[in-house]
Order: C-alpha cells, then structure tokens, then sequence
C-alpha cells in the first residue's frame, strides 16, 4: 500500500509538473515572434501579448525585440488595455526616440490616450463628454501635435492633422455646452467663464460666434448693459469679417 500510495504520488508530481511546462519554454525567438504575429492577425489579442512578453523578456536584443514592443503596445490597445499601451509608447520612444517606426509609435499612443478605437469621435461629441475625457483629448491632440512637427511627412501625418481637427471642434462644442449648462441655471458669471474659454482658446471654430452671443445674454441678465453691447459690437464686426471673406 505505501509503495502504491508513493508511486500514486510520484505519478500526480509529474503530470501537475506537465501541466504548469510552460510549452513555449524552447521555443527560440523566431517562432515566438511568428506565433504572436498570428495570434495578432487573428485578432487573438490575449495570446498575442502573452507571446509578445515572453520574447521581450527572453530576446530583449534580438532582432524582433523592437517590433515585438510596437506590436505589444497595439495589442495592448486592441485590447482595452489603454494604461499598459500608453506605458509601453513612452518606453519605446524613451528607449528609440529615432527609431523608424517613432511616428507610428506616438499615433499609438494617441489613441491609447483617448481610450477608444473605432468610436473615439462619436463618444468624445456626445453632449456628456466629461471634463476628465476632456483633459485626455487635449494630451491626445498634444501628441498628435507632436507627431505632425516631427514627422511632417509621415504617412500618418494627414490622419493625425485629420484627428486634431475633430478633437479641436469637439472640445470647443463640449465647453460652449458646459457655458448653455450654466446659462440655464441661471449661473451667468460661470456662464460667462466657460463662454470667454471658448472665444480665448477656439476662436477658429464655429462655436465662437456662438459663445459670444451667450455671453452677451448672461450680461444682459446681470444688467451690465455696457458689457452685453461691447460683445455684440465684437460679434457683428466677426459677421462681417467672415462675409467679406465669402466674396
């Protein structure tokens, strides 16, 4: 019984052993890559950072390491993993500021920092955008900034100018709605704030005029006449600018 009993033993020690053999320990460091690549390709975006880890960990200066860690950082994205993908951009681009793929790098980091992938434009103009997704546009738009004046012929280039642009638009729509927010309830001093934020900081977007007008209103209903009439006046000769452009 105590021979059968050790034997029993001896046997569950070695299949648990096989179990926890982690079956890409030999793999060398070209499979590793093209199994990643795969798992990548297919979408499989667990596996894919498993694979892509374990070849930075085991290979850190073969000849994939360095793509292994740009296409990390995209399965990172894909993934939802927004923190671990933004992490990994500001390592490779600490490590390789000149690297060839840099500008891919940053795009990346882009739109890690807006937390989002084929919506981001969609949930950055709903009319909740809250000043948190507000803040991370603006670092968003400070990279992709960067991008473009670094790497002002990248392929990537007219997609971040692209991007920039509806960043720019939707934050100045969020802030003139912050501005109607306060204007309805009757909070016309904060109105008024949020209101001069916009003509300040986005005075090349459609919600310019529009700011303008709402302030002029909450001055009317602070009864500062002087101030609601100067603001018209700036509003009017704005109309006028932008007419004798149409002609």
């Amino acid at each position: 019984m105590l021979v059968a009993a050790v034997t029993l033993a001896t046997a569950s020690c070695s299949w648990l052993e096989s179990l926890d053999k982690d079956p890409t320990a030999e793999w060398p460091a070209d499979k590793l890559y093209t199994e990643a690549r795969s798992a990548l390709d297919e979408s499989n975006w667990s596996q894919a950072k498993d694979y892509y880890t374990k070849l930075e960990a085991r290979y850190p200066f073969g000849r994939y390491a360095q793509q292994a860690q740009i296409e990390l950082i995209y399965a990172n994205w894909k993934d939802g993993d927004a923190a671990q993908a933004v992490q990994g951009a500001d390592r490779f681009l600490k490590a390789y500021p000149n690297h060839a793929n840099s500008d891919y790098v940053m795009y990346l980091k882009a739109l890690a920092t807006l937390n989002e992938t084929d919506s981001w434009f969609a949930i950055l103009s709903a009319e909740d955008l809250a000043d948190r997704d507000a803040n991370a546009a603006q670092e968003a738009f400070d990279i992709l900034k960067e991008l473009v004046l670094r790497f002002p012929e990248s392929r990537f280039a007219p997609e971040a100018r692209r991007r920039m642009h509806s960043l720019v638009l939707a934050q100045a729509k969020h802030e003139l709605q912050t501005a109607e927010y306060y204007y309805v309830r009757h909070a016309y001093v904060a109105a008024i704030e949020r209101a001069q934020r916009v003509v300040r900081e986005f005075q090349n977007t459609p919600m310019r005029d529009d700011a303008l007008e709402l302030i002029a209103k909450s001055y009317d209903k602070l009864e500062m006449t002087d101030l609601a009439a100067d603001t018209r006046r700036i509003l009017e000769l704005n109309k006028g600018k932008e007419r004798r452009v149409r002609k």
